[in-house]
């Protein structure tokens, strides 16, 4: 049985190797670091398919070093024990690279076997993780690291991969292929920046070609088929998951309708429906506010809809409402005010209630002010009266600013004319 064409490809040293130039072009510092035969422990952080694992194999070939495998999803103590073993062998004689797949998913004991031959130098630690390993990783692993970062591969950059794949393929079969325009380009863009699933279209494209003609067509229809399921990395507990909430959210606040409907998709195509209604009602509240006050109960029926339309047709009345957002005016100062007076609150800025507003009609002996002397606002023109609502501590507290929208505004003009008449 052969293996996949993805493993066929595995480039054999870095100049083989498509994307990553920030960290592996001519001069860049990791590859400055692998050719000077050096090596410090690294971690390398990226989403899957981007060459991590490919490269690990690279340094171990160029630096002569034994490389072992482990994955923290299946590995633990007692295979750390087993590589540990190994280091006064004839294979190691040059020391061990260790090579951690998925780190995050060992635990902090396990991962604190390794620092007493990290410090040693006697293993040379290369860990991957597709999570952010400031919250994975323990920190003392981490202070012993440098951490390089693999960014998703360009679709110009995975075209290259894609073409090799082709032609391997006809190589290994003994066959030609009349490529369709468009197919290249659709796998390289369908893939999501990872190679590795680009590779795997592109054999699946090759083993669904019927018929006995040669040479054999390779579709475009075949081709969006094959990769017609999200190619998009999401899961509900991944940093990519709060990536795209994070870039929904800041999409409609920095009213860019374009940017946050695109966020909304990647979203809905997740089947995220939940984090997209509340993300969009944190948004009309937070960031609209009061500058458009009627957006709340406006967004909410958006949303009541498409809870009830569901999928696939629950985007309608969320578009409707995620583009409302992004384009109406912006205010934060009901925002800003909560978060003020809620601080005060947890930080003990309270106090007690004035008289007036308490709910008691009665006096007791020891009050030398009878009477609640509540002044009812309506009994006054404008139906408003001065009146000290605010405890004695923090009487002159300002928790709410006008915003500089034009309803703000307007609210602002009409209470200064108002309070101004008394």
């Amino acid at each position: 049985m052969s293996s996949p064409l993805a493993d066929r490809l595995r480039p054999e040293n870095i100049d083989e190797m498509v994307g990553q130039t920030h960290l592996i072009g001519r001069g860049k510092p990791l590859r400055n670091i692998i050719e000077s035969g050096e090596l410090p422990n690294m971690v390398f952080y990226g989403p899957p398919g981007v060459g991590k694992t490919t490269l690990a194999r690279i340094i171990a070939k160029q630096t002569d070093r034994y490389l072992v495998k482990l994955n923290g999803t299946t590995a633990g103590t007692a295979d750390i024990k087993e590589v540990v073993a190994q280091l006064d062998t004839l294979a190691a004689v040059n020391g061990i690279l260790l090579y951690l797949d998925e780190i995050q998913y060992f635990n902090k004991k396990q991962q604190q076997t390794l620092l007493e031959y990290i410090e040693s130098g006697r293993i040379t630690l290369i860990a991957s993780t597709t999570e952010n390993p400031y919250f994975y990783v323990y920190s003392a692993i981490l202070s012993r690291s440098t951490v390089f970062e693999f960014k998703r591969v360009e679709p110009g950059e995975i075209a290259k991969a894609v073409r090799r794949g082709f032609d391997e393929m006809a190589e290994s079969r003994g066959e030609s292929y009349d490529i369709e325009d468009g197919v290249i380009s659709h796998i390289s863009t369908a893939c999501a920046g990872d190679v590795r699933k680009a590779l795997n279209s592109v054999e699946l494209c090759v083993l669904s070609a019927y018929g006995s003609e040669i040479p054999k067509k390779i579709t475009l229809e075949s081709a969006r088929s094959l990769t017609q399921t999200s190619a998009m990395r999401y899961d509900k507990d991944s940093d990519e998951h709060y990536d795209i909430i994070s870039a929904y959210q800041k999409s409609m606040r920095g009213s860019d309708p374009d940017a946050a409907i695109h966020y909304l998709a990647r979203l809905l195509e997740a089947g995220d429906l939940p984090s997209a209604c509340r993300r969009l009602m944190v948004c009309a509240s937070e960031d609209v506010g009061l500058a458009y006050p009627q957006i709340i109960p406006i967004v909410k029926a958006a949303i009541d809809a498409a809870l009830m339309l569901g999928l696939p047709e629950a985007r309608i009345p969320l578009a409707d409402a995620v583009i409302l957002v992004a384009t109406s005016p912006k205010s934060n100062s009901a925002y800003n005010a909560i978060n003020t007076a809620m601080a005060d609150v947890k930080n003990g800025r309270t106090g007690a209630i004035p008289r007036q507003l308490q709910n008691k009609h009665y006096d007791g002996e020891d009050n030398p002010v009878k009477g609640q002397n509540y002044k009812y606002a309506h009994d006054f023109p404008g139906h408003w009266v001065d009146q000290q609502y605010l405890p004695d501590a923090i009487k002159n507290t300002k928790y709410y600013e006008f915003g500089d929208n034009k309803i703000e505004q307007t609210s602002k003009e009409y209470w200064a004319k108002i309070k101004g008449k008394q």
